[in-house]
């Protein structure tokens, strides 16, 4: 494989040292070599098509081999760390250089952003002098297939993901292994999107974890959300111990999108790939419009046991349980508490400053799980506003 550009790009050139954006630089040998057309729908009557190649005789040059970035940065230790986990360089449709990417994440104060060009790794070998003590820069790629996107997030460098097949072909599963053993996690992206061929079709049994929130907040997005509402409700009724953790990605591809809007916050123990992406996996994570929005989610038993985002308060169905969540950066926003039960509490506006808490109390009896969100005004009477952030649940109960 030695590179795709979608519709982005009328050409492109290979040789052993360089190559288009999109694409691998290496030795071009002699055998048989094939180009992949890849339009959306074609007509009944067909497509025309031209393809020109040229190959330019000379002197081999030389292959340069690749350096990736390094997968540990300058950490806090266990702490709170912000990244952007969905961009698009100019190695696939987006506008921006890897260099200019990276600067947006550090202006945006993240501390990890991760490589995700659609079904191309080519951009792999371009972060490497971009990371530093105060950037982790993973890799991956947005596996870009008729019947919906998924994140290949945090693999091994140089790994390609093929997207050539659909949901009616039964390959899925196999290439959600592959992510997996490449040490990446599979995430769907943008699930109800409605641009041509980005609705998921495939299911979540493979997925890790689903990217309910991306880019600027919108009612796909909020689909996203009930429908990941619905995945925990389902979770909890069937007795699984397994659910699905919600992240967010902003899907930058050029201005005025902006890199880490909106951002994942994820507990880890460290600010490496390994910590990162099992911190992602756990659920111990929250989503947020900005870096000035901070969320604390707790649960408190009785005895003084308390879990976090992403954990099990393991109680008696009986036993009082306090949930509590503090917000910062939020003014004048509204925190609503949602359960398996649906919205169980909406709070009074948060004052101007943006910091306030809200305490509700329950039991396992009544509340599987409880997680958070923080949305703006609204000018439409009774409809919620538009996101500002909002968590992964807190469990409640003996599993």
């Amino acid at each position: 494989f030695r590179g795709w550009s979608g519709g982005a790009r009328p050409e492109f050139f290979i040789r052993a040292d360089d190559a288009t954006p999109g694409y691998v630089p290496g030795p071009v040998g002699p055998g048989t070599w094939y180009v992949a057309l890849g339009p959306y729908t074609v007509a009944p009557q067909g497509l025309s098509y031209e393809l020109t190649v040229t190959l330019t005789y000379g002197a081999p040059g030389t292959a340069v081999p690749p350096v990736y970035p390094p997968q540990r940065a300058k950490g806090r230790g266990r702490d709170w760390y912000r990244g952007d986990c969905h961009l698009h360089s100019w190695h696939s449709d987006g506008r921006r250089t890897p260099a200019r990417i990276a600067a947006r994440a550090r202006a945006a104060g993240l501390d990890f952003i991760n490589s995700s060009e659609h079904n191309t790794h080519a951009s792999h070998a371009h972060w490497a002098d971009l990371a530093g003590d105060d950037l982790l820069i993973m890799l991956g790629e947005e596996v870009t297939t008729r019947n919906g996107h998924v994140l290949a997030l945090g693999t091994e460098p140089g790994i390609f993901v093929d997207w050539r097949y659909r949901a009616r072909d039964n390959r899925w599963a196999g290439f959600a292994r592959d992510i997996r053993r490449a040490g990446g996690l599979v995430v769907p992206a943008h699930p109800h999107a409605g641009c041509v061929g980005c609705g998921w079709k495939f299911g979540f049994a493979e997925a890790d974890a689903v990217e309910v929130w991306n880019g600027p907040f919108t009612p796909d997005d909020e689909v996203a959300l009930a429908e990941w509402d619905n995945t925990l409700a389902a979770s909890v009724r069937e007795g699984r111990g397994r659910w699905l953790p919600a992240m967010g990605g902003s899907d930058a591809h050029r201005p005025p999108d902006a890199v880490g809007m909106p951002q994942t916050v994820v507990l880890a123990d460290d600010l490496t790939r390994e910590a990162i992406l099992a911190g992602i996996r756990a659920g111990r994570s929250y989503v947020a419009e900005a870096g000035r929005v901070s969320l604390a989610l707790t649960a408190t038993g009785g005895r003084g046991e308390r879990a976090g985002i992403g954990e099990r308060l393991p109680v008696d169905r009986d036993t009082p349980v306090t949930v509590r969540l503090e917000a910062s950066g939020v003014p004048r926003c509204t925190v609503r508490l949602v359960t398996d039960q649906g919205v169980v509490l909406t709070g009074d506006p948060l004052p101007v400053s943006g910091s306030g808490a809200v305490e509700w109390r329950t039991t396992a009896a009544h509340a599987a799980y409880v997680w958070a969100e923080v949305r703006h005004e609204t000018a439409v009477g009774p409809l919620p506003g538009v996101m500002a952030a909002f968590t992964n649940p807190v469990f409640l109960g003996p599993e």
